[in-house]
This record gives structure tokens, sequence and C-alpha cells, in this order.
């Protein structure tokens, strides 16, 4: 699947904007999004039709989900409006974002958890599905293996693990914002134990790999809307006895 139609115009944009950030200072994740909890629904607006999509992809028949990295739910609104009782964990280092979440589904089966959901136990053989748009680019290749392999182990059998995410659309892309990632990081003296806010997104065979390395036999890139990749795959049931 073609992740970008122009990889050249692309590249050059992207460095043109690093460029122009190049003395911006990273901010400390959590942080960063309560500043912008106002306002976030609004810019996250721009995929609304992934969310749409996002939201159908998920099988009628689950019963309770693991939301990671939940945010305010826009996800969750979608996932709503077409199964109203499903039971979903919100995991998220906002607070802010978490009680706006709330607010706008009280009478929903809602447990959220401010949390960091990398130490967060996700249990075993727990949920029907685990879902997470747009949180995973923040993180490194060795980051996600452990969580992606921690996700596999809490699905039940033939549970389902979703991901809307912003994929890299070449090698060059991936390398060149890693390297300004750790430059800004160094620069900064930030201990590698803070979370920051800054784009460091794999490409989509490098994502790919890491979901099979953690046991997923089969996973499927079905779109892209708006920059957003949806991808699906699901933990292979218990052979009959």
């Amino acid at each position: 699947m073609k992740i970008r139609e122009d990889t050249e115009s692309h590249m050059q944009q992207l460095q043109a904007w690093l460029a122009e950030t190049q003395n911006q200072e990273l901010e400390e994740m959590a942080a960063f999004f309560a500043r912008r909890t106002d306002e976030y629904e609004a810019h996250m607006a721009v995929w609304a039709d992934a969310y749409r999509k996002f939201a159908r992809l998920l099988p009628e028949q689950c019963g309770c989900i693991l939301d990671l990295g939940c945010g305010t739910g826009l996800e969750l609104d979608e996932i709503w409006k077409q199964n109203p009782r499903l039971a979903v964990t919100g995991v998220d280092l906002c607070r802010p974002m978490l009680d706006q979440l709330q607010k706008k589904h009280p009478d929903k089966p809602l447990t959220t958890v401010c949390a960091d959901y990398f130490r967060y136990d996700m249990g075993k053989d727990k949920w029907d599905a685990v879902i997470s748009f747009e949180s995973l680019h923040h993180f490194f290749p060795e980051q996600k293996s452990r969580l992606y392999r921690r996700i596999f182990t809490s699905l039940k059998p033939g549970g389902w693990f979703l991901l809307g995410d912003y994929i890299a659309c070449c090698d060059a892309e991936e390398t060149l914002l890693r390297r300004t990632y750790l430059e800004k990081r160094k620069k900064a003296r930030i201990p590698d134990d803070v979370f920051v806010h800054f784009d460091i997104p794999l490409t989509l065979t490098h994502e790919i790999d890491l979901w099979k390395e953690a046991g997923f036999s089969e996973v499927t890139a079905v779109d892209t809307i708006a920059g957003a990749t949806l991808l699906t795959a699901k933990k292979a049931a218990e052979p009959s006895a």
C-alpha cells in the first residue's frame, strides 16, 4: 500500500519544517497534551473519516476493549455509536483529557486510567480487542516491541489489535526524525525515562515486522486516510481439542 503519493515532496516539506523548528524545545508528553486539551478535538478533526473507518474495523461481537493513549476518546465516540454497550478501559498520561472523555460519556461502561501504558498491567487473555489511534508513533521500536508482546498476551484467543497511526513514508524519513529527536533530547539533557512529544514513526515494513515478532501472524494495512494508516491483526484462536 502506498503511504505517500509523493515521497520526494514530502521529504522536502519535512526538512523545511525541521529547519523552521530546530530551536523549538521538546515538551514533556503529558504536559504537552494538558496545555492543548481545549483545542485538541478541533485539531484532530482532520481524521474524522479515519476515526469512522477505524470504528467499523472493530468486530461487533467485542464486549471489552483496551484503548492505549485514548485522549479525549475521538475513536471511542465513533465506536460507541456502533456498540453503546461496549465496555472500555482507556489509558492515557493526561488527566485533563481523561476528564473530558468522562464528561462526554457519563453513561457509558468506561474505566479511565491515568498511567504510562508501557507500565500498565494489561493482564492475560483479557481483552476482545486492544486499540490505539495516533499515539504510538512517539516511541522507539524497542519500546513498541515490548508493548506489542504484552498486547498479544493480553488479548483473548481470537482477539484483535487495531492501530491507527502515522507511518514514515520511507527509511529516510524514519532515520531523519529519529536522529533529530535524539539530538534534541541530548541538547536539552532530557532523562531517558521522560516521555516527550516528538514524532518518530516507523515505515510500514518495520511496523509490521514488530507485530509479527510479537506473535501476530497476519497483519493487514487496511487504508491510509489523511496520513493515518489503519492496521489490524488477529490473535489466533486456540486450536480445538
